[in-house]
């Protein structure tokens, strides 16, 4: 393809050669040059590619896209933008043919629910005879095939990559995660979603690697709304007026507040021993009752999200109840059915404000005793662990302090630390280091109509120690605890 093509969309200056040179490939890995190559030289936190733009060159690389004046061969094409990571995305939707306006699109951003609300989509479309490919924070689904990721919202190149593989797989849709990562470093630059939807917002990814303060988390995530043709917001949530203040697009919005274009009403918590739901009443712009067979009024608004777009889409309400009856997401309040009269749950809450909102939720359906596991990651804020070890200590009746992943750290070293916050409370507590033992103790020790939730892991199917993962899960590790094994 010519350069040119690759830079239709762009603002540019080339500073030297020939910009209808012709390209072989798009690169952005120093590691994956090849000749003839366009390379973007992208300043990342630990690497900047200007610096490597001679050996790039060196390596066969035939155009380069800069943001500031390199010394390079003068047969080699040099393409100046203001940044590279944006002109990453629209390079890469070019190179792979703008395969989004193939797709009806569907972007979901939040701080919680994402995934929750992701799947509940993707069920619901592929009821109603869509083909829908997902991008999230636990796999990327093409067809048939699953994809492990590492960033909820990949780099733009890979995400184009997806798009043409999903087109070419037939799907017809696809609903991704938006991250306020990914907006801020424009992964999704260039794309205008079909739809775009949001969740709520709390404190969240505040640190130096992350956003400076909240105020530019929410000004990330109040970015969707400037890329998509139709918004669809949660008017309950606090943030609900800034995030939507500037959007470019209608916006319709979702709650249990009458105010709301879709209102849920009535909403009443159902409980069996390996189910935990919830029923409401819809009214507004469709009609009728939902049984949701996900627990909680949190769960209510990610439901409420979801119908409001794939009711837009045509999907009725007798296949949204017969999709939502059954629905459960990996990872996210999963129940694994035990054989015995308790309720034991996989959540990934790894931080204060996910953990206290799980345990509220189910602490509404009035368990025996509410047990809370959950460990913190190494090299991570301590303030997380002080604040979700007081958390556990308040809402819990009994918490299990245990491992995560210690990453460089030792685990005790964590737990101390998990300790120094439930020490603050009344709540009754135990330490297990060894993850597999605590969960075995927490379900030998399990009480009739108790409510277990191992909380952090979620879906993930490993344990980071030293550098190095090491596979566990937590379903194989239930499995073996109720064969006897632990």
């Amino acid at each position: 393809m010519k350069c040119s093509k690759l830079l239709e969309h762009l603002k540019y200056t080339c500073l030297q050669g020939d910009v209808d040179k012709e390209v072989t490939a798009v690169i952005n890995d120093s590691r994956k040059l090849c000749p003839g190559c366009l390379f973007l030289c992208i300043r990342g936190a630990s690497f900047d590619g200007h610096t490597f733009a001679r050996d790039a060159c060196r390596a066969g690389a035939s155009v380069l896209v800069v943001e500031e004046r390199v010394e390079v061969p003068g047969d080699v094409t040099v393409i100046l933008v203001e940044n590279t990571r944006y002109a990453m995305a629209l390079i890469s939707a070019a190179w792979f043919g703008y395969p989004a306006g193939e797709l009806t699109t569907i972007a979901v951003t939040g701080t919680k629910g994402k995934t929750t609300t992701t799947y509940m989509i993707r069920s619901l479309l592929e009821a109603a005879g869509h083909k829908v490919g997902v991008i999230g924070t636990i796999e990327v689904v093409i067809g048939d095939h699953h994809i492990p990721v590492n960033n909820t919202t990949p780099e733009s190149y890979d995400i184009h990559r997806y798009f043409r593989q999903m087109v070419e797989e037939g799907c017809d849709v696809v609903v991704m995660e938006a991250s306020s990562q990914g907006f801020k470093l424009f992964r999704t630059a260039g794309i205008t979603f079909d739809y775009g939807l949001f969740t709520n917002l709390s404190p969240d990814h505040i640190g130096p690697n992350e956003h400076a303060d909240f105020e530019e988390y929410l000004a990330c995530k109040a970015m969707l709304f400037d890329q998509c043709r139709l918004g669809y917001a949660n008017i309950d949530d606090a943030y609900f007026e800034k995030v939507t203040a500037k959007a470019a697009c209608p916006v319709k919005t979702f709650g249990l507040s009458q105010k709301a274009d879709l209102i849920a009403g009535q909403v009443t918590l159902t409980r069996d021993t390996d189910f935990l739901g919830v029923d409401f009443m819809l009214s507004g712009d469709l009609e009728g009752k939902v049984s949701c067979g996900i627990p909680g009024t949190f769960n209510v608004h990610n439901a409420l999200g979801a119908i409001s777009i794939v009711s837009h889409m045509g999907v009725t309400l007798v296949q949204i109840n017969d999709v939502l009856r059954h629905f459960t997401v990996k990872g996210r309040v999963q129940i694994i059915p035990t054989g015995h009269d308790y309720t034991l749950i996989v959540d990934y809450a790894h931080n204060a404000v996910a953990l206290e909102s799980i345990l509220k939720t189910l602490r509404a359906y009035h368990p025996h005793r509410l047990v809370s596991l959950f460990g913190c990651g190494g090299n991570r804020s301590r303030l997380r662990r002080f604040e979700m070890g007081e958390v556990s200590g308040q809402l819990a009746d009994l918490t299990v302090i245990t491992s995560d992943n210690p990453r460089f750290e030792e685990p005790e070293a964590i737990i101390e630390d998990i300790l120094t916050g439930i020490k603050k409370t009344d709540g009754k507590y135990i330490s297990v280091i060894d993850r597999r033992e605590a969960i075995s103790y927490v379900m030998n020790h399990a009480e009739p109509g108790d409510i277990v939730v191992l909380a952090g892991k979620g879906h993930e199917t490993y344990q980071e120690i030293k550098g190095e993962k090491f596979h566990m899960s937590e379903e194989e590790i239930v499995a073996d605890v109720l064969e006897g094994k632990y």
